[in-house]
């Protein structure tokens, strides 16, 4: 009679309605997509915006006042060092380079003569002292007038191209007025400022690489040209000039991307960004089990280097890890997962189901 009592008290009774075949929810799969991790090049790089700037660029300004007769280079024209730009009247100075030449040769005839006599004691030191004097006085003025005729032609003070014409044949131009703006292309930097605690992995020569959203999808090869010595206080920066080996297209001015490159690893192990997941300031990812059917573990990425669509860990992972790429949004560790292809546990239930109700 007690055994039938116990018996009796330990019977549950089922809500009406209630399906003993209700699935439990802890033992509900989640669909996701994996990949297996391979291994590839990957590298690190500081990037920056900036502008394009040329360091010999220089203003050509006239050091004559006179009329332009020549005009012999016109805007987008490549010239050499010294080659000339311009031709202004020179008759005035014409004039007086032939006046001082005669005065200097006169001078020079009058002190070859008097040297002999000079030697031979005819004449006095202090006679011969004038005469050398003034024929040294002669010899400067005449230079005085070689460099003014000199300077009604306009030279280039650089090799490069003319920029910017600012006279036309014909104009009257002053001393120190401004004629052309010249440029050197292939003195063009990209000066880039970044934080000082990559200085430890900066160096004069660096491979860098420079685009421009205006020249679709080149790229133009760069190298650290300089690093500044002194870290700007206020920023906590340093200076850094990128320069090229060809500048191609690239002109002063342009706004262009960089990067330097920090660190190239020709055969890391990749994991795909897109399979990150983020908790705090720390990074993770979700790794099928290999010794359990469809359950991941969640692990903790220590990142080595990142590039935009992979990045290389530290440690903890091996080739051909089957890693979930989409799908691990709210994602437990232990959690039991679905794969693509799998049969889907409903679909299944509805299908047992079918079949009891409709034995053949």
């Amino acid at each position: 009679m007690l055994a039938a009592f116990l018996g009796q008290g330990c019977f549950v009774h089922k809500k009406p309605g209630e399906d003993k075949d209700k699935p439990n929810p802890e033992d509900a799969s989640i669909p996701v997509e994996v990949a297996a991790l391979q291994r590839g090049p990957i590298e690190s790089t500081l990037k920056i915006s900036t502008s394009l700037e040329a360091e010999a660029s220089v203003q050509v300004l006239s050091r004559s006042g006179n009329r332009v007769v020549e005009l012999l280079v016109e805007e987008g024209d490549t010239v050499e060092k010294d080659q000339v730009l311009v031709r202004l009247e020179n008759e005035i100075q014409r004039t007086a380079v032939a006046k001082a030449t005669n005065n200097y040769e006169k001078a020079l005839r009058e002190f070859e003569r008097q040297k002999p006599l000079f030697e031979q004691a005819l004449i006095s030191e202090q006679a011969y002292s004038d005469l050398r004097f003034e024929l040294r006085q002669m010899e400067l003025a005449l230079k005085d007038a070689q460099r003014e005729l000199n300077y009604t032609e306009v030279r280039a003070p650089i090799r490069g191209t003319i920029t910017k014409r600012l006279v036309k044949l014909g104009d009257y131009v002053t001393v120190n007025q401004q004629l052309f703006d010249m440029v050197d292309f292939n003195s063009i930097v990209a000066v880039v400022y970044h934080p000082e605690r990559y200085l430890p992995q900066l160096s004069v020569g660096q491979a860098a690489r420079v685009t421009s959203p205006a020249l679709g999808t080149s790229v133009f090869p760069a190298h650290v040209k300089r690093i500044s010595p002194v870290v700007e206080a206020k920023t906590g920066t340093v200076k850094i000039t990128l320069g090229f080996g060809e500048v191609g297209a690239l002109r002063p001015g342009m706004h262009v991307e960089t990067e330097i490159v920090l660190a190239t690893y020709s055969d890391a192990l990749l994991i795909p960004k897109r399979a990150l997941v983020y908790d705090g300031d720390q990074t993770y990812v979700y790794r099928l089990l290999k010794d359990k059917d469809r359950q991941v573990e969640r692990l903790l990425v220590n990142v080595r280097i990142a590039d935009e669509t992979n990045l290389n860990p530290v440690e903890g992972f091996e080739e051909g890890d089957q890693i979930v790429v989409a799908g691990q949004t709210g994602l437990k560790d232990q959690a039991a997962v679905r794969l693509p292809g799998d049969p889907d546990p409903e679909e299944t239930k509805e299908e047992d189901a079918k079949s009891k109700a409709n034995p053949s």
